[in-house]
């Protein structure tokens, strides 16, 4: 939507980098901005760091990126040390980090909701995520503040002109700072999805509203965004956020941004279990299990929990056409597996 239609509107020109294209040769992104003087292009926060990790810095010279105004982030949740590191790395080549854009959106809106102002860099609420998760409030910590574990949210701008967000729970409209599911209302809000009454009216009231399925806070018209509530985990009553469980294992020198996806699964009985799967290049088992047995430990260290951790294949893990993760999928395809395994199990029993 954004470089398809945008430069026909306008008669801009746009250079296209294919999703996957991209993933394999991140450095073509950076050549092909050099080439063309870009001045504006869009990332999700894992196309940020995989690029930063694959430039060499002795290949710095090759790269012009003084032109390069609009750096916008969105799609996913966005880490604020991942632009860092990005900005850090890339300055030599004339990157200049107030060029990073966060943003909100999403094809229902025929995709832009809520910007960042320009050529300011992105600002982040550092907040208290056990709060935030036990109930449901936004509470500002110091960056030097050791009582509870804090975390560091990017703020998504304020909504574009005629565009209503109204944060809600179970339909009460909530407060400032309070979180809550993202309802939006404006002129660029689908009418439905083709051929499908059903998953329409489940979303989009008569009147307009379109429920986001995004969880997030308004502070002074700003709009942050903290996680999507089909992918809380909820274990015993309590709020768990994947992206913590997945940051934890990206932190491991084995494991890279993206390697790593969190659900929620039933047991054996019934009983919902975390469920951490983990791309693992290493072949080597005693490497492995060690991976297993580090991660294992950390999550029951610093989030109190219980958590099977599970090494897959490199390229296994479900990606959406847009290069994401996918929780949803992975979720599905492993609660599947499950079942499959079990079924095999019992038709072995009952040959034997």
């Amino acid at each position: 939507v954004g470089f398809v239609l945008t430069p026909l509107a306008t008669q801009q020109s746009v250079d296209y980098l294919d999703t996957r294209e991209f993933a394999m040769r991140p450095r073509q992104w950076l050549s092909l901005m050099t080439k063309t003087k870009a001045t504006i292009s869009f990332a999700p926060c894992f196309g940020y760091d995989l690029c930063a990790r694959r430039v060499a810095s002795t290949k710095l010279d090759e790269y012009d990126l003084s032109n390069w105004r609009v750096a916008g982030i969105g799609a996913e949740m966005i880490r604020p040390q991942t632009l860092e590191h990005f900005a850090d790395v890339l300055a030599p080549c004339g990157f200049d980090s107030r060029a990073f854009t966060a943003c909100y959106g999403m094809a229902e809106c025929t995709l832009g909701v809520s910007f960042s102002p320009l050529q300011t860099g992105f600002t982040s609420h550092y907040i208290n995520s056990d709060h935030l998760a036990d109930h449901h409030e936004a509470v500002f910590l110091d960056d030097d503040d050791a009582q509870g574990r804090g975390r560091h949210f990017v703020n998504c701008g304020t909504p574009l002109p005629s565009f209503e967000v109204e944060i809600r729970d179970n339909g009460e409209v909530l407060d400032d700072m309070r979180s809550g599911v993202i309802f939006l209302r404006g002129p660029s809000v689908m009418s439905g999805y083709y051929n499908s009454p059903e998953d329409t009216a489940r979303v989009l009231s008569e009147d307009g509203w379109l429920n986001t399925g995004d969880i997030g806070y308004l502070s002074n018209g700003v709009l942050t965004i903290t996680g999507r509530k089909k992918d809380i985990i909820i274990i015993h009553g309590r709020n768990i956020w994947p992206q913590d469980l997945e940051h934890i294992a990206e932190l491991q020198p084995e494991v890279r941004t993206g390697d790593a996806v969190a659900f929620s699964a039933p047991g054996l009985n019934d009983d919902e279990h975390c469920t951490l799967l983990v791309q693992c290049r290493e072949r080597d088992p005693a490497k492995r299990n060690n991976l297993v047995q580090r991660l294992t430990a950390l999550v029951r260290m610093e989030m109190s929990l219980d958590c099977d951790v599970i090494l897959v294949p490199n390229h296994s893990l479900p990606r959406t056409s847009s290069g994401k993760l996918s929780r949803a999928k992975a979720r599905l395809d492993y609660i599947a597996a499950q079942e499959a395994e079990l079924a095999q199990s019992a038709t072995m029993s009952a040959a034997a």
